[in-house]
């Protein structure tokens, strides 16, 4: 007689649940390779589970948030780099304030020998409690009197002669 076995799809939060029935089953004498058929696991799973039991009893069975790599700077450092913002990009040798993430990469760089990820730069400045900030395009010697009376006369007159 043939059987296929279904390894069937949890959600997440419902490997919980799983692991707690897993060790109840072994507790009544069930095989592991009969817990993984009835649970629609993999015995590798099943075994996974009872070890983590074994090791750290109950609270091997929790559920918990996967953890990510370990952050590259501390809650002092990241304190200290926004310190260091705050001085300005000039101060730090660039030719204008304008702060971009490739500058701050090199800013963290520099000062703690650790590099991000553009993108990751972003989130650090994010978390610092900056945002972007788009440059105004505006021209230097612009006379703000004469940009006025322009939006004022001229584009009332042109809206009239288009009607």
């Amino acid at each position: 007689m043939y059987f296929a076995l279904m390894i069937t799809k949890y959600k997440p939060s419902d490997y919980e649940v799983l692991r707690r029935r897993c060790f109840e089953l072994k507790q009544v004498g069930w095989k592991q390779k009969d817990i993984a058929f009835a649970l629609g696991l993999t015995a590798g799973w099943v075994s996974q589970t009872l070890k983590k039991y074994r090791e750290k009893g109950l609270d091997g069975l929790l559920a918990r948030k996967p953890t990510g790599s370990p952050p590259k700077l501390s809650p002092e450092q990241l304190s200290q780099l926004a310190t260091e913002l705050n001085l300005g990009a000039v101060n730090h040798g660039f030719p204008n304030h304008i702060w971009t993430r490739a500058r701050v990469n090199e800013v963290i760089f520099k000062k703690f020998g650790v590099s991000y990820d553009l993108t990751q730069v972003g989130r650090l400045l994010k978390k610092l409690g900056w945002s972007l900030q788009k440059p105004v395009k505006k021209a230097r010697q612009q006379n703000e009197a004469k940009v006025k009376q322009w939006q004022e006369e001229t584009i009332l007159e042109l809206k009239k002669s288009h009607k």
